[in-house]
């Protein structure tokens, strides 16, 4: 099934490479009047290159989610929108057991962009957001789980649950959803970095990592970003008009429950 988004007006944060670049290009395919945005410059060339790929202009953004400022600059220009992505995020390791300070300032960052990120961007599209709007977080399989050494990223991720439900709870009478994704493990370049770091850690291999990833799925192989895009477009069509407040796995089966 192929799903029209014509004349939907939708921005994905984060969406410069990885899972966020994923969701805008499925965006882009669906005919979406689509915009992006992320912290760096590269978001330029990523709309670029989207823009020639299906043939017409999407606007790209340039802000810090932590940066309120800079938020209201980016949304002064925005007129019109009827998806929000917020896919924006941070995964690093955070030892609970390793005392430096820089361990501290790590987690505070995750937390910071994950969480207070994504309240400060929906709090920046709310005037925008009519009866019939979408809101799409993205969370992950380790909001539903855990492991070790990862403890801001997972803490954030569990409170864009809690945020996807309250915020449901808040916009239902508004006749806006409010919905996660739950990514399972994705190749982009967070995931092989985190496999990178857990493989030196308990010294095996990154390979080594990937195998333990896989036999904990249901289903064989690791997603590219491009194979968890499918439910963000689901969820931004009339076909949810009745989903909301839910945490909804892509993980090929990796948690059941």
């Amino acid at each position: 099934m192929c799903l029209d988004l014509t004349n939907k007006s939708v921005l994905v944060t984060g969406a410069s490479r990885g899972i966020g670049f994923g969701i805008a290009e499925a965006f882009a395919e669906a005919n979406a009047d689509l915009a992006i945005l992320a912290d760096d410059v590269t978001i330029h060339d990523a709309a670029s290159t989207l823009s020639k790929a299906y043939g017409r202009t999407v606007r790209s953004y340039v802000a810090d989610i932590t940066d309120k400022a800079a938020l209201k600059k980016v949304f002064a220009e925005v007129t019109k929108l009827d998806v929000l992505v917020n896919n924006a995020g941070l995964e690093l390791i955070t030892p609970l057991t390793d005392l430096r300070d820089e361990v501290d300032d790590t987690f505070a960052r995750i937390i910071d962009i994950n969480v207070r990120g994504t309240w400060n961007v929906t709090r920046a599209a709310l005037p925008l957001l009519k009866p019939g709007a979408r809101i799409i977080n993205t969370a992950s399989v380790w909001a539903k789980s855990a492991v070790g050494e990862f403890a801001a990223y997972i803490a954030s991720k569990h409170a864009v649950v809690g945020l996807t439900r309250t915020f449901a709870r808040e916009l239902g009478p508004k006749g806006i959803t409010v919905n996660a994704v739950c990514p399972g493990w994705v190749r982009t370049v967070a995931s092989v970095r985190s496999a990178t770091v857990m493989a030196e850690r308990t010294k095996r291999t990154e390979a080594d990592i990937f195998a333990d990833v896989v036999a904990a799925q249901c289903l064989p192989g690791l997603m590219e970003p491009p194979d968890v895009a499918g439910l963000y477009l689901f969820l931004a069509s009339d076909l949810a008009a009745n989903i909301t407040g839910q945490a909804i796995g892509v993980d090929r089966g990796e948690f059941l429950g």
